[in-house]
């Protein structure tokens, strides 16, 4: 197990600024992935300072790019489809913010680290038709502001992280995560696959 894991992180790695694309492209979808756009930053950015605007501008259009992939979606599946996506009492606290604060609210949800409810944010904004445009551009600009902080925290405190990512503690918790990912990312395929089926036969 802890050879597999240690495979697929270094894979994504290797592959550099376009790993952070592709997995964060998977992150802001509707994918769960075991390597997360975070952690792919913070060890690529420890290893290479020099890279560091690279790796930011890859997570940020990765970022955006997933928001509109989960945007065609839930555009179109309107208010309707939030009721089977978002649980009642988290979708009244995001329309009231979205209501009321709409670009602050997109903001902080494309700052905050998990388990903000990312996905169901921009799941509510698209299904009350926020325009897409600049949604796109709020969540590039905010994306970029925090993969930034996360590459300047990866300088700082790099050989520690460095430490971390080749102990034997993280492979097993990788391990365990990767699990999660898996069984999270059925769960959300068949959940997407679902609205769709409803959708047409509505």
């Amino acid at each position: 197990m802890s050879l597999s894991i240690r495979h697929l992180l270094t894979f994504f790695l290797q592959l550099g600024a376009l790993g952070i694309l592709f997995v964060s492209i998977a992150d802001d979808s509707f994918l769960f992935l075991p390597v997360g756009s975070d952690l792919l930053t913070v060890i690529l950015v420890a290893r290479h300072h020099q890279w560091l605007p690279l790796y930011v501008l890859a997570g940020a259009a990765g970022s955006a790019i997933g928001v509109f992939l989960l945007d065609l979606v839930c555009r179109k599946s309107g208010q309707a489809g939030l009721k089977r996506l978002v649980k009642p009492k988290l979708l009244g606290y995001l329309k009231d913010k979205m209501e009321k604060h709409a670009a602050g609210m997109l903001i902080v949800t494309c700052l905050a680290p998990p388990p903000f409810p990312f996905g169901a944010a921009i799941a509510v904004a698209s299904a009350f038709q926020y325009p897409r445009a600049r949604l796109l551009t709020l969540v590039f600009v905010a994306r970029t502001i925090r993969y930034s902080l996360l590459g300047w925290a990866a300088i700082y405190f790099g050989r520690g992280i460095l430490r971390i990512a080749d102990s034997s503690e993280f492979e097993w918790f990788m391990g365990g995560f990767i699990a999660f990912c898996l069984i999270g990312s059925v769960v959300s395929i068949i959940h997407w696959v679902r609205i769709g089926r409803s959708r047409e036969n509505a």
